[in-house]
């Protein structure tokens, strides 16, 4: 069993404060929230430029023991950060804050290294750098998400944050599809050139995040003191509020694997759908939905009752897995067409898997009263989410498995929202019951 660490390992107290730290504990709240906000997205923005660009590359007409090469690489990448989310379930849950920015640059520098021997390594040996490449980086959430949890402006921070894995996977998969129009780099070149080309954005925002000062007195009066779990601490969590976490978790995993699964072959779909070949595509459709996510959970913030932000954030949900359900009905019956759709849905699944992210868990913490971290229930409920999205992945690819993208993608949307909508009735009563709500 791993002792404890001091409340002040978790959130940096106690290192000597530059000027920069100093004007921001002295700032205004929204000032502070923009500025972390902003850093924050920074670093994860440049961290998926390390991870999804492999995605706009088809590989056409390669395969790997009877499966097609690109769902080959996609499973290995999500194997290895599927087996770091469970690592990091006690790594992240651990890990104090001065070890945060080190451990985020080493993953990146793994991940890079990981890449470029993609491009080294001749097919089908290089599969297993994508392996390394997810193992190397399922971890950096929690670095940066520590630095957000616990604070009074967690709502707004964490939906900046949070903004970034749905702009951002467009925006890098954008440029990793002009890299090779343009003829910069071949597909297997392309995604350590892109991840390159995001470095400069990395190590500003890095600095940035790095003097942010630790959660004032008034943050661990109203969000709760985050302090690092051990072994002891975690199992107490977890049997405490098991039914509705349980439930919880396995709305994440079918989020995930339906987020993945369409992020992943994105490209896929626009091709079935007559858009193929246009890059403008992957931004275009995710730019207004990480708007609007953004304004809904950041807007969460005027709830000082942490029990009422609670709920508040399984309503969004709720809206997020209808609206998911409903958009894919409307395209089968030709209400809408498939921009129309792939935006539709996108709003409605980062609607109701952005939450489980950061802002449902920071809430839940602060409502029970107990000292914990925020990062550790994401890293339980990322852990299960991935290996979802592998079954899923691996489902499509059945032999004799012959469902179109979109059809499967339809499919699988509005399973999930049934389904979701039913579990998430049930966490909600159950939290609701359970929870005696912190004083404002």
């Amino acid at each position: 069993m791993t002792a404890a660490l001091p409340a002040s390992d978790l959130h940096g107290a106690g290192v000597p404060q530059s000027g920069l730290a100093r004007w921001l504990e002295r700032a205004p709240g929204p000032v502070f929230a923009c500025y972390a906000g902003l850093m924050a997205f920074g670093v994860y923005s440049a961290m998926y430029a390390f991870r999804k660009p492999f995605a706009v590359a088809s590989f056409t007409g390669m395969t790997f023991a009877g499966v097609d090469y690109k769902i080959a690489l996609v499973i290995a990448q999500v194997v290895g950060y599927a087996l770091s989310k469970l690592i990091g379930v006690k790594i992240i849950a651990e890990l104090p804050a001065h070890r945060r920015i080190i451990g985020i640059l080493l993953q990146i520098g793994l991940a890079e290294a990981a890449l470029v021997g993609f491009a080294l390594i001749p097919p089908p040996w290089n599969i297993a750098c994508l392996f390394l490449d997810g193992l190397a980086l399922g971890m950096v959430w929690g670095m940066v998400f520590g630095f957000v949890e616990g604070r009074r402006q967690s709502d707004l921070i964490g939906a900046m944050l949070c903004a970034s894995f749905i702009l951002s996977s467009g925006v890098v998969k954008s440029v990793g599809e002009w890299v090779i129009l343009r003829g910069i780099a071949s597909p297997f070149w392309m995604p350590a050139v892109t991840g390159l080309l995001f470095t400069p954005l990395l190590a500003l925002c890095l600095a940035g995040l790095s003097v942010l000062p630790p959660p004032s007195a008034a943050d661990i009066a109203e969000r709760v003191e985050r302090k690092p779990m051990d072994a002891a601490s975690r199992a107490h969590f977890l049997k405490r509020y098991a039914p509705g976490l349980a439930a919880l978790v396995v709305i994440y995993v079918a989020l995930t694997a339906l987020r993945d699964f369409r992020d992943n072959f994105a490209g896929e779909v626009w091709t079935e759908v007559g858009l193929g070949g246009r890059a403008d595509l992957f931004t275009s459709t995710e730019l207004p939905t990480s708007i609007v996510v953004l304004i809904a959970l950041a807007s969460l913030i005027v709830l000082r009752d942490n029990r009422k932000g609670l709920i508040a954030n399984f309503v969004l949900v709720g809206i997020g897995l209808a609206v998911g359900a409903v958009s894919s009905l409307a395209f089968t019956m030709q209400f809408i067409g498939p921009v129309a759709w792939m935006t539709l849905l996108g709003f409605g699944l980062y609607l109701a898997y952005t939450p489980f992210n950061g802002m449902l868990f920071d809430r839940l913490v602060a409502a029970t009263g107990e000292s914990a971290t925020a990062g550790f229930l994401i890293y339980v409920a990322d852990a299960s989410g991935y290996a979802g999205s592998v079954v899923l992945t691996l489902l499509r690819n059945l032999p004799g498995f012959h469902l179109p993208w979109a059809r499967f993608l339809v499919d699988i949307s509005v399973a999930t929202g049934g389904i979701g909508l039913i579990l998430l009735a049930g966490a909600a009563v159950y939290f609701n019951r359970r929870i005696v709500a912190l004083p404002a």
